[in-house]
This record gives structure tokens, sequence and C-alpha cells, in this order.
């Protein structure tokens, strides 16, 4: 069944939107308006836990939250109005339910929901009616919406990953966009500074996104039939891996390179290309969201030829200085760049030749069983039982879980005791803000306290004149249904509009049940303002997240998975290249540690104070080099399958203009007959490289003297390995990149070692000795 072109948030929002009014309209029918509150709670704690899966997948995930939801609940229920008991029992819930988060995207997700429950629960409350009457209708509400969503999958089985695909190629634009800024001539001198840190930024927005398309694939391709929407979002996510790792490539130093070329017009051509090549990958977006066909742009065709033709000039007037120029030193590092600007128009190329495809390629067939059509999901959820054996890890304060469910058991337990103590009507409002405000990052907390508070009193501003409009029964129900929708359109985009639009339906829900809501607005407003305080100080006094930020543990994985993703790149192109399930998960690996570390040094930078200034520029210049280590490494892993069509080659088409036609990233041997003076070449480098991978997988356990005694090896390598260039592209090409990431084996270890604190010693590992 072809997806109908709809926006992909009208149809996020249609289940809520399709519930609540079903709800209201129950409501409506019994005349029962004080059963608004819990039947409308409950659809929302059932969008709350509402996660991606398949048909199976969502029905367990059903089973299972009504399950917790009445445990919650009824518990809950059973123990209001008992003082001590009740606060015990709450908080019990709340540390149990969080530590089961530990087990898995879908536990921490329905736990959480059952503790929102918990707390619906209590909001709901009304001594006159039956003592299971709120838990009843809470579970209705949530079923209501876990129905409506389950003959949504049905009919549109396909639109969520669809939708993933599409996030993952509009943020590979952004990350083309932030690559443009590197070939700005104008900009040379700061490079290292602003762009950089831009593209660490953007690299973790790109990763983010592939983690969830991939996560979306993963639920889609476990039974034994493959549906050809999913063989083709399949296909789409290969393409957008393989343009990742061309674009995130670098082949020089961007600063040298934009200063010598900032008086021609090459650079400002490489820059619009790439700029024309992000736009691609958005309209690429754009035709998933809308279900038509990708259509390549004769713009960016011109694009690619015109910066061809341009490398080509440039490369002849480069041979005629190299022919008049007697330093022989300067003519090679000439003949190095012009190397490497063929490098990159040849990867530029290679996206050129993906995008131009990217139709036929997406609709390509492919067997089902093959290892290179393998993905594995980021967090599985396994059995329930052998998650719980797992659990016994966690239990120790080591674990930012444990952590975090310690805190936020005693937030709960202090809101509870707030409550009762001082008998609020209405009280429980400080515990649900608490609750949702409290985060286990204190950056986060911080940032919802004050869209919690601005959207709450905006809320109670537009709520208090909203009566004077709503006078009917039938009215307020409109209000509930258009407020509760726009609450979750925007809980994903902007917490500060999501808390306005949820304060004005809890107002209108109150009014339903006979509260006088101009008495409950001040009420609103302190106790937002009590539960956000209270979440505040909880992880700003409760084993704060900045104690336990370990930078040089962060780093130390950066660099060590950087050192596997060579290694993994080093075999290949010793054994043959073949885009397999372990070259794409190391891969995934170098970059989400890379992405770790780029979180943990902006959750460093938003708390500051806590840590020295010599701390945080070592971190951001050590993210600096780990992603320029990162580019080098990549330029390897896309070079791949250029090698053996380059082997092949003899040198006597050096010097010649760059041939720049594209090769599909379709795996090719490696293995090709070498002329005699490469066949020196080629053992010593992969001896070199592996020795480099090795040492970046050992660097933060080194001490200095085997650390630069395996340095030196490593230098000893390189500069033998430029003496046996003879003048061979692919051997230039090799000997290049192994010469850029050698040159970041010192900053790395001493931004390392300024990082590390006394005592403190990032994660060991063996070093091998040729």
């Amino acid at each position: 069944m072809r997806t109908p072109a709809i926006n992909s948030k009208v149809i996020a929002t249609l289940p809520i939107f399709c519930c609540v009014m079903l709800a209201c309209g129950f409501v409506w029918a019994v005349r029962q308006p004080a059963w608004t509150m819990p039947l409308v709670l409950g659809v929302i704690a059932g969008g709350l836990v509402d996660l991606d899966n398949g048909l199976t997948g969502r029905v367990q995930n059903i089973v299972l939250t009504a399950l917790a939801f009445s445990f919650s609940s009824l518990l809950v229920q059973t123990m209001l109005g008992t003082g001590l008991p009740f606060i015990v029992t709450m908080t019990a819930l709340t540390f149990l339910f969080t530590v089961l988060g530990a087990l898995g995207l879908r536990y921490r997700t329905i736990a959480f929901g059952a503790l929102a429950v918990a707390t619906y629960t209590t909001l709901a409350y009304a001594p006159q009616t039956p003592w299971f009457l709120n838990p009843l209708l809470i579970l209705c509400g949530t079923l209501l919406y876990s129905s409506v969503t389950l003959c949504l999958h049905v009919v549109f089985p396909h639109r969520p990953v669809q939708d993933s695909m599409a996030a993952a190629f509009a943020e590979l634009g952004g990350y083309f966009d932030a690559k443009a800024a590197f070939f700005d001539p104008d900009e040379a001198e700061w490079l290292e500074d602003g762009p950089r840190l831009a593209l660490a930024r953007q690299n973790t927005a790109v990763i983010n996104a592939f983690n969830q398309c991939r996560s979306a694939l993963f639920y889609r391709m476990r039974g034994q039939h493959r549906h050809p929407r999913t063989a083709r979002m399949l296909r789409l996510y290969f393409i957008a891996q393989d343009v990742h790792e061309r674009i995130s490539s670098t082949h020089a130093d961007y600063r040298e390179l934009a200063e010598s070329l900032k008086n021609t017009d090459l650079i400002f051509r490489i820059h619009r290309l790439l700029e024309l090549q992000g736009q691609a990958c958005r309209d690429v977006a754009s035709s998933l969201r809308a279900d038509m066909p990708y259509a390549y742009s004769a713009r960016l065709q011109r694009a690619m030829m015109g910066c061809q033709q341009s490398l080509r000039v440039h490369a002849r007037s480069r041979q005629a200085d190299q022919a008049e120029q007697a330093d022989q030193a300067e003519q090679g590092g000439r003949a190095d760049q012009l190397h490497a600007l063929q490098r990159l128009m040849d990867n530029l190329a290679g996206i050129d030749y993906q995008l131009s495809h990217i139709e036929s390629a997406a609709d390509a067939a492919f067997g089902e069983n093959s290892d290179k059509t393998r993905i594995t999901a980021q967090e599985q959820d396994g059995p329930l039982l052998h998650a719980l054996r797992a659990l016994r890890g966690q239990l120790n304060m080591r674990s930012p879980v444990f952590r975090h469910a310690v805190r936020l058991s005693l937030v709960v337990a202090l809101s509870c005791t707030v409550v009762e103590l001082l008998h609020l009507n209405l009280g429980y409002w400080i515990l649900l803000t608490a609750l949702f405000v409290c985060q286990p990052n204190y950056s986060a907390t911080r940032s919802r306290v004050n869209q919690r508070i601005g959207g709450t009193i905006a809320g109670v501003l537009v709520g208090s004149v909203v009566p004077w409009f709503t006078p009917t029964v039938e009215t307020k129900l409109g209000i509930i249904v258009l407020t509760t929708t726009l609450f979750f359109l925007m809980r994903n985009y902007k917490y500060s509009w999501s808390t306005f639009f949820i304060t004005i339906q809890a107002l209108t829900s109150l009014s339903l049940m006979g509260v006088d809501i101009y008495a409950a607005m001040p009420v609103r407003i302190i106790d937002t303002i009590t539960g956000a305080a209270i979440a505040w100080a909880a992880v700003h006094f409760l084993w704060p997240d900045w104690r336990y930020l370990s930078l040089p543990a962060s780093a130390s994985a950066s660099i060590a998975s950087n050192g596997a993703y060579l290694e993994r790149i080093i075999s290949q192109l010793e054994n043959g290249v073949d885009d397999d399930v372990a070259y794409r998960s190391v891969r995934r690996l170098a970059h989400e540690k890379a992405a770790a570390l780029s979180s943990a040094i902006s959750d460093m930078s938003s708390q500051p104070g806590r840590h020295s200034p010599q701390m945080q520029g070592a971190g951001l210049n050590l993210l600096k080099t780990s992603y320029a280590l990162i580019g080098y490494i990549s330029a390897l892993g896309a070079y791949r399958s250029q090698i053996a069509q380059e082997a092949r080659q003899e040198a006597s088409a050096a010097g010649q203009p760059p041939q720049t036609q594209p090769s599909p990233a379709a795996p090719e041997a490696a293995a090709a007959p070498q002329a005699p003076e490469a066949q020196a070449f080629t053992p010593l480098f992969f001896d070199t490289a592996r020795q480099t991978a090795q040492l970046l997988q050992a660097l933060p356990g080194l001490d200095d003297s085997a650390f630069a005694a395996a340095s030196e090896r490593i230098q000893s390598g390189v500069r033998a390995l430029r003496a046996r260039v003879q003048g061979r592209r692919p051997n230039s090409v090799l000997w290049q990149q192994l010469s850029l990431i050698t040159r970041q084996l010192a900053p790395c270890r001493q931004m390392l070692k300024s990082m590390t604190l006394p005592g403190e010693a990032g994660p060991t590992a063996p070093l091998q000795k040729p």
C-alpha cells in the first residue's frame, strides 16, 4: 500500500486527536463530565509509552503497559489518604520503576509511564467516586490510544521508518552545510574554532538520526519476510551511511588548503557544490515525506561538471609551476596537495553518483539473508528474566540509572511529604512537576525548570479567560481536544509550549470536575514553582552529574574506537573490500563515541565553574583533534573501493588532469597485480598502519616511554614509506592519509595527559610490538 502524502507530524498527532475526540464524545454521551480528566490522562499516558515496533512487538507492549498501569494505579488509589504508607509506596514505586529503566528502551518507557499514571491517579482522585473508577478510566484511556495506534500501524506500517529515513537525510544535509564552511577562503584562520565545533555538533545529530532509523528498520526486519518498502528503506539507509563516510572524510589540512586556493575559483566551486549536495539530501528527505520519487537536480550536475573542469585547469597550472620550480620539497608539497584535491573530487563525484542513482539503487533487489544487509539495533530489549539478571550490575552509585533512581525517589518522597503535612488541595501538582522536570542531566533539568515555569504562568493567564468563551460542557470538551492535541504536537519540539497547552487543558478538566479554577490558578503556579525548585535542588545537590563526568574516559573511548575503525579498514585494504555488518558496526561505534565525547564536553560547558578552564580547554582541543582524526580515517574508508581500480593503473597517468569518474559503492577486491616498485611499499604500509591502529587503541594506558618508542617506530615507517611511493597515485594516497593520521598521535596523547587527573587513568589496552 502506498503511503499517502500526509505530513508526518499530522500522522503522529492523528491518534491523540482521535482518542481524545472519542473520550470526550463518550463523556458527553453518558453525561459524566467529571470522567473527562482520568480518561484523557489515560490517553496521554498511552501516548507517552508509544514505541515504534512491528505488529507483534506492539501487541506485547500493550500487554505489558496494561499490566504495569493497572498495578501502579490500583496501588496508589488504595494508599491515597493514608499518610506515611502512601509516601513510602510512592517512593518505592519511583525507585523500582526508575531502576527498571536500565533493562532497555521498552522497559524504561513503560516504567516511566507507570510512574506518570501513579501521579495521574492522585490528580484525578475524588472522594465521592468508587475506588476502582479512576484506575479503570485511566486504563480505558490507555487502551483506547493503544488500539488506535495499532490500527494506524496496520494502515501505515512503514511510515515511521520512512519518516526516520527522511530525518536522517535532512540531518545529513546539515552536515554538508557545516562541511562547506571549511571551504570559505576568508575564514581560513578560524577553521579550527567555530566550524570544527559546529561540524562536531552536526555529526552528533546525524548519528542520532541514523540510530533512530536503524532501530526502526531493525523492528521490521526480524520476521522471515522482508517487505519491499522495508528493503527500499534499508537500501536508502546504506546509501546515507556511504554518503556520510564520504563527506566526513578529510584529505588535507583545511587551513593550508584554503590558504593556497583562496585566489582561485576552485575553492568557491567546491563550497557551492557542497551546499548543493546538502540541498539534494534535504530534497531526498522531502521526497520521502511526500512519498514521491526524488528528482536529481540538473543544476547539481552542472556544478559537479564545473568543479571537475576547474580542477583540471588548476592541475595544469600546478604542473606548469612545478616544471619551473627548482625547490624539490616545494614541488613535492604541491604534488601532494594536488593528489589531495583529486581525492576530494573523487569523493564528491562518488556522492554525486549516489544522489543521481538513488532511486534505481534504492529499488535494486538484494539477498535477504546476506551479512551485507543485516543490521543490529543500538539497544535490543531481551527477555525479561535475562534482563533482570543483568540488573544487578546497575545497583551501585557508579551507575547513572541507579543514582537517578535514588535522587528521583527522594524528590517524590519530599513532594508527597509536603503535600501530606500541609494538607494541600490539588497539591500533587508539585509531585507531577517535580517528576517531569527532574532529569538525569543537570543542564536538561535547568532548561526544563525555566520552560515549565514560563509555560505554566502563560497557560494560567490564558486559561483564566477561557471560561468566558467556553461556558458550556461541549465547548470545554472542544478546548480539551484542541489543547491535548497541541500538547502532543509540541512536546518533542518546544517544552514550554507543550506546558502552556497542558496547563489550559488541566484547568479546563478541573472545571468539568466542579473545581473553582480561579481558586486553582494561583495554586497551580505555586505548585509548579515548588516542584521545579525541588527538582533543581535535587540535581544540583544530590550526586550531580558533573561529579561523575569522566571526560578522560570519554576521550579515551573515542580515540580507541578510531583505532579499531582504522584497523578494520586496513584489514579490508589488505584482504578485500566488503561493507559487511562488522565494518559498518565499527564505523558506527567510532562516530558514536565521538558524539559521546561531544556531548560530554557540551555538558561540561553548560556547567561553568564546575570544571577547571584547563580541563575545558583540553576537552575542546581534543574534540577538534578527534574529529580531524576520524575524518582522515574515513577518507581511507571511502577510498577502499577505488584501491583495486587504481592499483591496476600504471604511474604513467601521474601528472595528467584528474580522473574523477565516480565509482559505485559496490565492494571490489582490493588485491590486484602490483608493479615491482609497489611491492616494497605495500608490506611496510600495512605494518605501519596496523601499528598506528594498535597505538590508538592502547594510547590511554601507555606511559611516556612506551608511547615515545611506539611513536618513533611509526614515524620511521612513515618516512620510509615516503621514499617508496615511486610516484604512484595509490601509494601516494595511502601514504598521505597515514601521514595525516600519525600527525594526530602526539596531540591526542598530550591532551589526554592534560585531562587525566591524579590517580585517574583511562582504560588500558595491550600494545602489540612489531
